[in-house]
């Protein structure tokens, strides 16, 4: 196990920055992962929680690059600090902000260097959201059950 796994985090402050990269992190792993719940919570809920603090500003719409069971899908684009990040919208947000259009792929977001494990550590002392939380309801304990074989001719009763 490495140090910043168990360690608590005394290299990393909450400042907007490091907030935005942890963002960024989260988000780069979570399309990626086997149960990517927790991640994009964590994302959205550090977001808003950032936007409601005015650290960060939602700029407006973009066509979504994979929309769900329609043809187009608008995502909100949030700015934090030099980072980018997208967010599903609210009705008030098609109201409010301007629309841009198709996303522009050539608009990147910059290099972070920082662990998956320091980055969920991160957004989770800032947002009080722990991996306790997020227990699994739809799993259900299934026992397994010997099939039951009976000589030719013979009834299932």
């Amino acid at each position: 196990m490495n140090y910043d796994q168990k360690g608590p985090l005394t290299n990393l402050n909450l400042t907007i920055e490091n907030l935005a990269q942890a963002i960024f992190i989260v988000n780069r792993h979570a399309k990626t992962a086997p149960n990517p719940k927790l991640l994009y919570k964590l994302k959205q809920e550090t977001l808003k929680k950032l936007i409601k603090e005015g650290k960060a500003k939602k700029v407006g719409l973009h066509f979504s690059g994979n929309p769900r069971n329609s043809q187009q899908q608008s995502d909100v684009l949030v700015e934090c600090g030099r980072y980018t990040f997208h967010i599903p919208p609210t009705k008030s947000d098609f109201l409010e902000l301007p629309h841009f259009g198709k996303l522009d792929e050539r608009v990147r977001n910059p290099k972070a260097t920082l662990s998956l494990n320091s980055a969920k550590a991160l957004l989770q002392l800032y947002t009080g959201i722990s991996e306790l939380d997020q227990t699994p309801s739809n799993k259900k304990s299934k026992t397994y059950q010997k099939p039951i074989f009976k000589k030719l001719g013979e009834r299932y009763s």
